[in-house]
């Protein structure tokens, strides 16, 4: 669909990117690395998911020279607090019940880079739940298991189907990547 620079990478390891990434129409490979993702108390809550993008797309153009390298973070933020992935079923039954009945902000940074510039940017999404009975929170970590999903849930999947009930912003960039901004910004690195 379009011709790009050079090769693409999507750094990532989720599915959800990597799903978005494709039904755009790109031709892409997924690599992955390690890339340490802690962070300090000094740096911004709303700055946070695109800081860690560029820390990891940093790290892999020193591997991958001469690539368009896509990289994301995602975080959910309610009340000032960063949700992160869960660690077990507990914590993810915790942070439903947080996020019941209440509007979280859903942040995605993201950092696009070729051998020769380099964009960032992030993209915040209001969520507004319904009041989330315990059934309905067990259920859902129960059968879909939200581990590897900041605030411990999947828009695409039944918690967000029968639980939210209104969002301002992209859906796509809850889902893990705001691709209507990535499109424009490849549209930058094309031929």
């Amino acid at each position: 669909m379009m011709n790009l620079s050079h090769p693409l990478i999507l750094g990532s390891n989720s599915p959800r990117r990597q799903e978005i990434l494709r039904n755009a129409g790109f031709n892409f490979e997924v690599k992955s690395i390690d890339v340490d993702e802690s962070f300090g108390a000094e740096i911004p809550i709303m700055e946070l998911a695109e800081h860690l993008a560029i820390r990891k797309n940093n790290a892999y153009k020193k591997q991958f020279k001469n690539h368009l390298i896509v990289t994301a973070d995602t975080t959910v933020v309610i009340e000032g607090v960063v949700l992160n992935k869960p660690e077990d079923s507990e914590e993810a039954i915790k942070m439903l019940g947080l996020l019941s009945g209440n509007q979280h902000e859903v942040i995605t940074g993201v950092s696009i880079s070729s051998p020769i510039q380099q964009v960032n940017f992030s993209e915040s999404t209001s969520v507004q739940f319904k009041d989330l009975s315990s059934d309905e929170i067990n259920y859902y970590v129960r059968t879909y298991q939200p581990f590897d999903k900041a605030g411990a849930y999947g828009i695409q999947e039944w918690i967000g189907m029968i639980g939210i009930t209104g969002m301002k912003g992209s859906f796509y960039n809850v889902m893990g990547l705001p691709i209507d901004r990535v499109y424009q910004s490849l549209l930058e690195f094309s031929i």
